[in-house]
């Protein structure tokens, strides 16, 4: 209604009945929970390709059929959509881990680490283990985690060695004549460097020390760093060495240190059938900026992650990954990427594939770490450290923490779904699973796959049932079925296959938000050298990807346009004339090998049990389509006003999409009644906005007669069209 004018004039008006669109929303997402072998336990994950499936769940497993699992997910990776995929809890399932004192703990049940929510909640402050696997499994068994920090700058063999000579003890030496930073290149420095002990070998007579001051004849004490081959810094061949106890008695004087060696130089990771030096794999571990800014000291460390058996890449002393100088103080951030934490639990909760860090070492929980925290220097009368000064896991403000050296700690007590090595899920760990699917807020899906049945045939159909019911709750996807493996498997009389499809199929639920398929592919499983059998249910949902990619919903996957499925060999039930006659009206779409074409979806049904316009693929996923993008284009209506402009507003949205819809054959037509007739006032007053779109949706040919007529010679056409 145009304003009122007091006075002659012209009155310009602007109606915008441009905003908001309606736009296609089907992202081609499959959704499949099974027993993988590795991964994140009860989590939904983005997978895009075959090989982030492998680098994730890793590779198919014989045992238990678990293959079929891995196999209808690489199938519907093979038709270019995503799958969302969860990996199934089991009651044995366990972290491989070492133990605090080396000691595995029995991480199941409650211990078990699942997924990085699961650690961050519920496990980063653990104390039963040191390092445990990312996620449950055998998979980690074998694996080693080697660590390396800074305990000892130079290892000393010394002329000879008193049987009393112990770590935290103190070595010295004399400094005579040296030039020293700060002294000038003339003036000599005299006095003694300093020293603790970190290591001893009785039997070799070495010694390994850490290098922490020089003190001059004055007693004026400087912290040094190590420096190899430095008078002031290090010590040398042929230096007189005085080792003092903590108590500051001599117990062993005038000792000749017959050879010396870098410490770091010297050291190996520790792996069975390999010798890797560190070295090899960083420079020595040193202080962090972070901490020599805040006045801390020896925080830098070094992890690496090997495959030390060759269990999981099948190379032995295979580095899986490597991080180097994190910290031991739970507030250092990086230098270079500031404010990326490398505090070292955090920094491999994050970034490492393999494994999660948990008790840090202590005096009482670790045999890596000694009898007591090994500082990396001592107070006056070379007393050792023995207070919570040393401890990781403390802010680095002040903090000289303790050492370790060098540890090695191998994984073990990992568990699959069984003790024996089992693969297979059980039913109600598997709904549990697929549970994750259910929040249409939360989780994106297309496609609920639903892979191979169970171990028995009653709770395969139960499973196919729980499938079926998210998608019907769901109402913005369909799930897919395949039969019951032994009905079709194994069994050589074709009509007796028929009879179990059927029978399998009747006990599920009426739905048209379900596709069932008939078939079983034999196909090559490369990573067992095996030909398998899989379910083709993987293959039906990526039909439909397809479809989307290289037509549109509405169209049907079936046939020999769209509807040919990916490396099928053969089939263990390809149904004739008469069988597929049997089961087209028992809701079943037939998966056939045709001579020439290949292996191909032969139906369009949905698993609907009375005639309907739903009971097409094509009609279901029209609609789907339409309601998902109107929907998201009525969320813009929503506390609108609900007068003319705004049905205006909305029906310039809903009519140009449905138009565009009719034009790519999706529609035979529409209507599109959003005004006064539905939205009375009683409506308005309730508060709410009503728009009803009628439609009519387009067909897919699933019967063709042809009809040949011979006709006499001197017969006109005309005389008998419409006679037959």
């Amino acid at each position: 209604m145009a304003t009122p004018q007091l006075s002659p004039g012209v009155l310009t008006r602007e109606v915008d009945l441009t905003v908001g669109r309606a736009e296609n929303v089907l992202d081609n997402i499959g959704a499949i929970a099974g027993p993988f072998a590795i991964g994140p336990v009860d989590e939904a994950t983005d997978i895009s390709t075959e090989q982030d499936l492998i680098n994730v769940f890793g590779e198919p497993k014989s045992t238990d059929a678990q293959y079929e699992y891995w196999m209808t997910a690489s199938s519907y990776l093979s038709y270019g959509g995503v799958l969302k995929v969860v990996r199934t809890a089991g009651t044995t399932l366990a972290n491989a881990n070492a133990g605090v004192g080396q000691a595995a703990a029995t991480l199941t049940g409650a211990d078990r680490i699942d997924n990085y929510d699961d650690y961050i909640q519920n496990h980063s402050e653990a104390t039963n283990f040191t390092y445990a696997s990312k996620n449950p499994g055998s998979w980690a068994n074998n694996l080693k985690v080697c660590f390396i920090d800074d305990a000892a700058d130079q290892t000393l063999t010394l002329s000879a060695i008193n049987g009393s000579t112990a770590v935290g003890m103190a070595v010295t030496t004399a400094l005579t004549g040296v030039v020293v930073p700060g002294a000038g290149s003339t003036s000599a420095f005299t006095g003694y460097l300093k020293s603790i002990i970190t290591g001893v070998d009785l039997t070799n007579k070495t010694v390994d020390v850490k290098i922490v001051s020089r003190v001059s004849s004055t007693g004026t004490e400087t912290k040094i760093d190590y420096a190899e081959g430095t008078d002031y810094a290090s010590f040398s061949a042929t230096d007189t060495i005085r080792v003092i106890d903590n108590s500051a008695a001599a117990v062993g004087l005038a000792h000749t240190a017959d050879t010396v060696v870098d410490w770091y130089d010297q050291q190996t990771l520790g792996l069975t059938n390999s010798t890797v030096f560190w070295k090899s794999i960083a420079g020595k571990p040193k202080t962090n900026k972070y901490s020599l800014d805040r006045n801390g000291k020896n925080d830098g460390l070094h992890v690496v992650v090997v495959d030390d058996l060759g269990d999981v890449t099948g190379i032995q002393g295979q580095i899986l990954e490597k991080h180097t100088n994190l910290s031991k103080a739970i507030d250092a951030v990086s230098d270079v990427n500031s404010p990326q934490k490398i505090w070292y639990e955090q920094f491999l909760a994050d970034f490492s594939d393999n494994v999660y860090a948990g008790s840090n070492p202590s005096a009482a929980a670790d045999a890596n770490w000694g009898t007591t925290p090994l500082p990396t220097g001592f107070s006056s009368g070379y007393v050792k450290n023995t207070t919570a000064q040393g401890l990781w896991g403390q802010n680095a403000q002040g903090i000289t923490f303790g050492a370790i050296g060098k540890a090695t700690y191998t994984l073990t007590a990992g568990v699959d779904y069984s003790s024996t090595g089992g693969m297979s899920a059980a039913l109600a760990d598997l709904i549990t699973s697929y549970g994750k699917f259910s929040n249409k807020d939360e989780v994106e899906v297309d496609y609920i796959i639903n892979g191979p049945g169970c171990s028995t045939k009653a709770e395969s159909q139960a499973k196919a049932n729980y499938v079926i019911s998210l998608a019907n709750a769901r109402k913005d996807c369909v799930a897919t079925i395949s039969p019951y493996r032994t009905d079709v498997v194994g069994v050589t009389n074709d009509d007796t296959q028929t009879t179990n499809v059927i029978d399998f199929f009747s006990t599920l639920s009426s739905s048209s938000y379900a596709v069932f398929d008939s078939g079983y592919k034999y196909t090559y499983d490369r990573f067992n050298n095996k030909f398998r059998y899989v379910p083709c249910n993987g293959d039906i949902a990526g039909l439909m990807t397809r479809t989307n990619i290289v037509a549109y919903p509405w169209f049907s996957p079936a046939g020999q346009q769209r509807g040919i499925i990916n490396n099928a060999i053969k089939l263990a039930y390809n149904p004739d004339k008469a069988q597929r006659d049997k089961l087209y009206p028992a809701r079943i779409n037939s998966v056939i090998t045709q001579p020439g074409v290949g292996t191909l979806l032969f139906g369009d049904k949905t698993g609907l049990g009375y005639a309907s316009a739903f009971d097409r693929i094509n009609v279901r996923r029209l609609f789907l389509t339409i309601e998902q993008a109107l929907e998201k284009a009525a969320q813009a209506q929503l506390f609108e006003l609900n007068d003319e402009l705004t049905r205006a507003n909305f029906r310039n949205i809903v009519e140009p999409y449905l138009r565009d819809i009719e034009a790519k054959r999706g529609l035979y037509g529409f209507l599109v009644v959003c005004d006064t007739t539905n939205n009375t006032p009683d409506v308005i007053d309730n508060n709410e906005f009503r728009a009803d779109i009628f439609l009519k949706p387009a067909k897919s040919i699933n019967y063709v007669t042809l009809t040949f007529v011979a006709t006499r010679t001197g017969v006109s056409f005309e005389e008998v069209v419409g006679r037959v």
